[in-house]
C-alpha cells in the first residue's frame, strides 16, 4: 500500500466531509444517538465551517493510501498546548497502522511549532478509540461533559501526551 500524508487543501475539504460522513455513520452508533450524529455532522462537517477552521489556522492532514483519501486529522494550538480535534480513518482501512501514522505527524508538527503538550477529547464510550490512544502514550487529564447545544452534550475523556524532543 502506498501511503502519503499531504496538508489539506480547500479542495480536499469536500472529500473530508464524505469520508467524515461514511466514519461517523457507521462507528458512532451504539456511542451516541443517531439525532446527536446528525447534529454534530452538521455542525462540524459543514463546507463553510471546514473553511473557516483552515482559515484560522487548524491544520488540515489528509492521508492518501493508494491515492484514496482514506483518512483525515485536524489540530490547532490551544493555548499553550496542541489540541487535536480529529482523527479519523476509513472503517474498511482500520487497524492496518494508517491512524498512527496520522498520529504521529500531529505529534512532528506538534514538536515542531514548539508545543510540551498534545492534547485531545475522546467519548468515553468509545473504547477502541481510548485504548488506542492509551497504546499510543496519551494518559486521561480529566473527564468532562461537555454542552453542545442541541439538547446534547459531549462525555469525554481529556488526554494529554508531553511530547519528548526530537
Amino acid at each position: 500500500m502506498n501511503v502519503s500524508i499531504l496538508r489539506a487543501e480547500p479542495k480536499h475539504l469536500p472529500e473530508i466531509a464524505r469520508l467524515a460522513e461514511i466514519v461517523w455513520r457507521q462507528h458512532y452508533p451504539g456511542i451516541i444517538s443517531e439525532a446527536q450524529i446528525n447534529y454534530m455532522l452538521a455542525r462540524m462537517y459543514d463546507l463553510e465551517v471546514l473553511r473557516k477552521e483552515v482559515e484560522e489556522k487548524v491544520t488540515y492532514n489528509c492521508l492518501f493510501a493508494d491515492s484514496e483519501l482514506t483518512g483525515y486529522s485536524a489540530h490547532s494550538p490551544v493555548g499553550n498546548e496542541m489540541k487535536l480535534h480529529k482523527l479519523y480513518v476509513h472503517p474498511a482501512r482500520q487497524r492496518q497502522g494508517l491512524g498512527g501514522q496520522l498520529l504521529r505527524e500531529v505529534e512532528r508538527d506538534t514538536r515542531a511549532q514548539g508545543f510540551e503538550t498534545l492534547v485531545l477529547a475522546v467519548n468515553k464510550a468509545n473504547h477502541q478509540a481510548v485504548a488506542a490512544y492509551r497504546k499510543a502514550g496519551f494518559t486521561v487529564r480529566e473527564s468532562v461533559v461537555v454542552d453542545i447545544g442541541g439538547g446534547f452534550v459531549m462525555d469525554d475523556y481529556v488526554m494529554e501526551k508531553k511530547m519528548a524532543a526530537s
